[in-house]
């Protein structure tokens, strides 16, 4: 079980050698004369108290979704303060836009104003039989005020739905995030206050199964699913006290910066805003609800840990107005999320390459600017884009080699032997068989050896000023 500190004081007990102070290591203890079946009991009582799982019932004041104390208090100051976040906000609902998502919109609405028509808006929709979206309903239920009837319908629809949701949800984050949701909304209402619910997520579905993919660098995230990841993480954390990213620390550690390379340099015009285009693997015109979504995610990320230090280039990246959501379906993610009082730091700071081990995805681009060449290796897909254009090259293609700075990053012709000439100091390889041994021999130097990524990417650290011929082959 390893060491444990206690923190309150027990008397006749002088420690050897203390921990922090006011803590006391629990396996350096001497005893002064305490009794011995007392020192047994006192250290019996601290390893059950350690040992105690986390707390899954749930107790704390609504709203207990999403809107925080400090996020509430956000949203109102921006409606008196008139930005035009809340502006654009305000427009649509109040001028009558029909709103994709309008429980939500609604509650909001409600929330920010203080206008209770918005708030019987909302549970009127709720309670239609056209309602069965789970995740809008918990919003509204923890959101809006309504009569000891309505709370009643509206709860046991919730009920319903849940009961329905957990037969139905599997793996998927959407449903899981949305059974969180109802369940915590609902809390007092049910005789565990959630714990049933809660904890199969928690430990079962989260810890157990989904968490130890994502850390092992498996994709099972889809860019599309990464909002609902966040709306879990903050739900849970903000009443339970529990941080879900524990459980994955490389993973969301690495996380900010490979959603954010994994744009497309140059922005998509639509009639509302600019988006910022993420990768797709398909033809046609991007899917501005994709990109939506994709900066909701964003948003979303920046406001669950602000201070961490790749966590400002994203704020930065965030910063731009041509970038706001005003469609009726953004506008209300941009309008609970957006920070513009949170400082952030400039994007083209960032290096130029990201190489990410632990899935085999790599970004690299000429530069920060909206016309840079950009080339991304993610999850067997190798992508050029050049001149406006993204470029999906087929399994086996090889792309130019593209240089920037001191590094090169281009593709091998085959998976078992490949040669090039090297003159860079950094060379990433794609398109090699994922965690495989390859023999590296480079001209006047000792054959030496390395394992490619999970992806399929083998990485080559050479002498400054190198001119040579590199030859790869697979080891047998």
């Amino acid at each position: 079980m390893g060491l444990f500190s206690i923190t309150c004081p027990i008397p006749r007990v002088r420690p050897r050698r203390s921990g922090p102070r006011g803590c006391v290591r629990v396996t350096q203890w001497a005893l002064s004369g305490l009794p011995v079946v007392i020192f047994v009991i006192l250290i019996s009582a601290a390893v059950a108290v350690y040992g105690q799982s986390d707390e899954f019932r749930v107790y704390t004041e609504s709203p207990r979704l999403l809107l925080t104390r400090a996020r509430l208090r956000l949203v109102q100051r921006e409606r008196e303060r008139q930005s035009m976040r809340w502006q654009q906000f305000d427009a649509l609902v109040s001028g009558g836009a029909p709103m994709p998502e309008p429980g939500f919109a609604f509650a909001l609405y409600y929330r920010a104003s203080g206008n209770v028509s918005w708030s019987r808006q909302a549970v009127e929709w709720a309670l239609t039989n056209a309602a069965q979206d789970l995740r809008q309903l918990a919003l509204v239920y923890d959101w809006c005020e309504m009569t000891g009837a309505q709370r009643d319908q509206l709860g046991a629809k919730i009920e319903r739905s849940l009961t329905g949701a957990n037969a139905m949800a599997g793996s998927d984050l959407a449903a899981q995030t949305a059974r969180a949701l109802a369940a915590i909304a609902l809390a007092d209402r049910l005789p565990d206050q959630g714990e049933a619910i809660l904890k199969p997520i928690i430990e079962q579905w989260w810890r157990s199964d989904l968490a130890k993919r994502l850390e092992s660098g498996q994709t099972v995230i889809p860019r599309d699913r990464t909002y609902a990841l966040y709306e879990l993480l903050h739900t849970i954390r903000d009443n339970l006290k529990i941080d879900l990213r524990e459980a994955a620390p490389g993973y969301f550690k690495l996380l900010p910066t490979d959603h954010l390379v994994s744009h497309y340099p140059t922005p998509y015009h639509a009639a509302e805003n600019e988006y910022r285009v993420p990768t797709y693997v398909r033809d046609g015109e991007p899917n501005l609800e994709d990109a939506m979504r994709s900066r909701a995610a964003e948003l979303a990320m920046v406001a669950y840990d602000p201070n961490a230090a790749e966590i400002q280039f994203l704020q930065g990246w965030l910063m731009q107005d041509r970038f706001q959501l005003r469609s009726a379906l953004g506008s209300p993610y941009e309008f609970l999320w957006a920070n513009p009082y949170q400082p952030g730091l400039s994007y083209f700071q960032m290096p130029l390459v990201f190489h990410n081990a632990a899935n085999g995805r790599l970004f690299a681009r000429t530069s920060w600017d909206e016309d840079a060449t950009w080339i991304g290796y993610f999850d067997g897909n190798l992508q050029l884009f050049r001149d406006g254009e993204v470029q999906t090259l087929k399994s086996g293609a090889v792309a130019e080699p593209m240089r920037v700075g001191g590094t090169v990053v281009m593709s091998a012709a085959s998976r078992d032997q490949t040669r090039f000439r090297a003159n860079a100091e950094g060379i990433f390889v794609l398109g090699l068989t994922p965690r495989t041994m390859y023999e590296i021999e480079v001209d006047d130097q000792e054959l030496t050896e390395d394992e490619t990524d999970t992806g399929g990417t083998l990485v080559l650290s050479l002498p400054e000023g190198i001119d040579a011929g590199v030859r790869l082959k697979r080891r047998e």
